[in-house]
């Protein structure tokens, strides 16, 4: 039950949203026990962000999972959400901020698992 939110200053035309969504959707593998099949993906471009005051290309994403996030692999999650937000984007690496956050409950289909 992953969830990835991108806010991106950048505005983006529909290919780069699916080629990001795509992307995330092959990284999500790299947690243990995430697949896309489960993935839900939010893309918010055009977006006001600053980083150090400044108002350059940036992007701030968020990565939810239902239960521990194992810490190596939210290391290579993070490079591959890095590359593909850079390529898409056109921020660098240095204005791209990943966070992550473990949920020890998620509702789903009317209940809660």
């Amino acid at each position: 039950m992953p969830y990835i939110e991108a806010k991106l200053s950048a505005p983006l035309g529909a290919d780069k949203k699916a080629a990001l969504k795509a992307a995330f959707g092959e990284a999500i593998s790299l947690l243990p026990g995430k697949s896309e099949r489960w993935l839900m993906v939010g893309i918010d471009d055009g977006y006001d962000l600053w980083l150090a005051g400044e108002d350059g290309p940036a992007a701030m994403i968020e990565v939810a999972a239902f239960g521990r996030i194992d810490p190596a692999a939210s290391g290579r999650l993070t490079a591959a959400i890095t590359r593909a937000v850079s390529e898409q984007t056109g921020a660098p690496p240095s204005r791209i901020y990943v966070k992550y956050s473990e949920t020890e409950f998620w509702g789903f289909n009317g209940s809660n698992l």
